[in-house]
């Protein structure tokens, strides 16, 4: 199986694809951790991309193609299923990837819309914390803990600059402008699975795994 997760910022996408990954034995390809990573090792492409990150502009297509097709080739090779997190993000990228998958034989399962309201995005992500040592994201929708430390491990928690307020709008405003069109998109491709990213994570999945059995 071939999916593709899609959702606002915030809309919990990637920890619904890490579950679907568990459900149903699938490769995961986030490109916003493959981004992380390279921003941390500070390599060319990290560096690049992280001029666009911090604005909350998308990375250019070029870049993410490139990348994303030398990992497809590996699972295709290996016979692995797969799933898409942060990746396509524009009509343009959407098309690419299903141009490249029709070249491999490797048509798309379907693509699932985690969908979330804007005023919860902006609460849910104004409230996100990551630690600086083992990477886990916390929720502190009453406030951080006084010691500001992670629960797991005892790092250090910090903001990342793509979770302030105003780069969270911005990027809000580049998902309506950019990634919207891929809803239309990929239900005109019979392609779309489209799920309520309000509720539990539990709940949510299951709703997910539904509408892919159907």
């Amino acid at each position: 199986m071939r999916l593709i997760i899609l959702g606002p910022p915030g809309s919990g996408k990637g920890t619904q694809s890490d579950i679907i990954k568990e459900k149903m034995e699938l490769e995961k390809l986030s490109t916003g951790d493959l981004l992380r990573s390279e921003i941390n090792k500070e390599s060319p492409v990290g560096l690049e991309a992280k001029q666009f990150m911090d604005k909350g502009e998308l990375v250019p297509d070029a870049v993410m193609i490139d990348i994303l097709g030398i990992y497809i080739d590996k699972f295709e090779k290996e016979g692995k299923g797969y799933i898409l997190d942060g990746f396509p993000r524009t009509k343009p990228q959407a098309e690419a990837l299903m141009k490249m998958l029709k070249e491999k034989n490797a048509p798309l399962s379907a693509a699932i819309l985690v969908d979330v309201a804007e005023e919860k995005v902006i609460k849910r992500l104004t409230n996100r914390w990551t630690c600086k040592n083992c990477q886990a994201i916390f929720n502190y929708l009453d406030g951080l803990p006084k010691d500001e430390k992670c629960s797991k491990c005892g790092g250090k928690l910090y903001q990342r600059s793509d979770d302030k307020k105003e780069t969270i709008i911005n990027r809000l405003k580049v998902y309506k402008k950019n990634t919207e069109p891929l809803i239309e998109y990929f239900q005109q491709n019979d392609l779309l699975v489209t799920v309520s990213g309000e509720g539990n994570i539990e709940s949510i999945m299951e709703n997910i795994i539904k509408l892919l059995e159907k």
